[in-house]
């Protein structure tokens, strides 16, 4: 027992010393944690809560038009300001960047009876087919002009989709009650009651969201549940950097060869190694975690929300700071220098992270790297973390997850300890 703690105070006293390793393993997470974390929600904000800002031009004066802007007002998404241009008016991008816009929408003239006169058409055929109108050859199709969009360069196509999504919603909604206007009309000779229109469109099929979850909980995840989680496994991974870089500096200083020479068993000092920074792993979670939980709330973030099964999170941060010192074993015993077990090291875990879903989500991956990303332990830490904190779920729910990543931490081991006996350090 005392050899095993000189051996974690010779380890601790070298980890102390590495002051960088400790900036990596610590400063550099919670610096991303903080960053990702705030450029994210603030994505989402522009996305989903921000308006839009819309140069518009109208043309048209009629009461289609008018419709289609006051639908337009109540989704609530667009600021509207008008403005004067023609539709191939070049100065349009001008207009843009004086007004700090990134849409612009032009409506041309007649547009109102065009769409009156498309209603009257779809209705006529209605009635055509239901056999009450017997003349279907004064039935006479209008087109209708396309309303012109203008996007600025800058604007991401996932955000243009959204925008045209909105309009044809809205174009769709002006059509329907044109149609059903000229319907009644013709099956009644008279216009369409005011109330009984607004019943029609009072009665509208809303959307309940909810989100899956092992528990039956309908909280919805933010951005601290998908961010602090991954990057707290992307810390623990970038430990290669001081765990690998002392072993190859142990190497090459002949401390393993001393150890051999010396009254106790090499294992133990490697025991020690592993303990220590399964304890500077843990901490990472700690530190992280609680920053999550304590700290975003006070700067303006979502609080991280703990699961609810304590033991199932332990036991998943010490499985996945297992992982980190079995990979960053692996690269000490198999680098020849502390500059390969660096450069090598960080690169590594930068590609291991982006095929195994922290950098990139795994749902916009092609198909062809899903076999790479089950090679990743990244990807298996990240499920079984998200099991817990995105599903609710428990420790049996996330064994799809852990049983790969036991697996992966014991062939890391056996490869460390084959390179070990290679080189005749054991």
């Amino acid at each position: 027992m005392y050899k095993f703690a000189a051996s974690i105070t010779k380890e601790l006293r070298l980890l102390l010393r590495d002051k960088v390793g400790l900036m990596i393993m610590f400063a550099m997470p919670v610096l991303l944690v903080l960053l990702i974390t705030s450029i994210q929600i603030s994505a989402f904000e522009l996305v989903n809560n921000s308006k839009v800002k819309v140069l518009l031009c109208n043309k048209d004066k009629g009461k289609g038009s008018q419709e289609f802007l006051s639908y337009l007002n109540e989704v609530g998404r667009f600021d509207l300001i008008n403005v004067d241009l023609t539709e191939d008016d070049r100065r349009v991008g001008d207009y843009m960047n004086d007004h700090d816009a990134f849409v612009a929408l032009y409506i041309p003239e007649g547009f109102s009876d065009q769409i009156t006169k498309k209603a009257e058409f779809t209705a006529g055929k209605a009635l055509v087919e239901f056999g009450i109108n017997e003349s279907p050859d004064t039935l006479k199709m209008v087109k209708v002009d396309s309303l012109t969009i203008y996007f600025h360069p800058v604007l991401q196509q996932s955000l243009r989709r959204s925008i045209q999504g909105a309009l044809k919603s809205v174009i769709q909604l002006v059509e329907s009650k044109s149609m059903l206007n000229a319907l009644y009309f013709s099956i009644n000779g008279k216009p369409m009651p005011a109330t009984f229109e607004k019943e029609l469109f009072a009665n509208q099929i809303g959307i309940e969201e909810k989100t899956t979850s092992h528990n039956g909980s309908r909280t919805i995840p933010n951005a601290a549940q998908h961010n602090v989680p991954a990057w707290t496994i992307f810390a623990m991974f970038f430990m290669v950097i001081s765990l690998g870089g002392n072993i190859v500096k142990e190497k090459l200083s002949g401390s393993f060869v001393r150890l051999k020479i010396m009254p106790t068993n090499f294992i133990v000092g490697l025991l020690a190694k592993q303990l220590l920074y399964l304890m500077v792993a843990m901490s990472q979670v700690v530190v992280i975690f609680s920053m999550g939980v304590w700290l975003f709330p006070h700067i303006g973030l979502p609080a991280l929300n703990i699961p609810h099964d304590w033991i199932a999170l332990i036991v998943v941060s010490f499985i996945c700071g297992l992982s980190a010192i079995s990979y960053a074993l692996c690269i000490g015993v198999y680098a020849k220098t502390q500059e390969q077990a660096n450069g090598f090291g960080a690169i590594s875990v930068v590609i291991l992270a982006t095929i195994g879903g922290i950098l990139v989500p795994s749902f916009a991956m092609p198909k062809a790297f899903q076999f790479y990303m089950n090679l990743s332990p990244l990807h298996w830490c990240l499920e079984a973390y998200y099991g817990l904190f995105l599903e609710g779920g428990r420790l049996a729910d996330i064994m799809t997850s852990v049983v790969p990543l036991l697996a992966s931490i014991v062939a890391l081991q056996l490869i460390a300890i084959i390179g070990l006996k290679k080189k005749n350090l054991i």
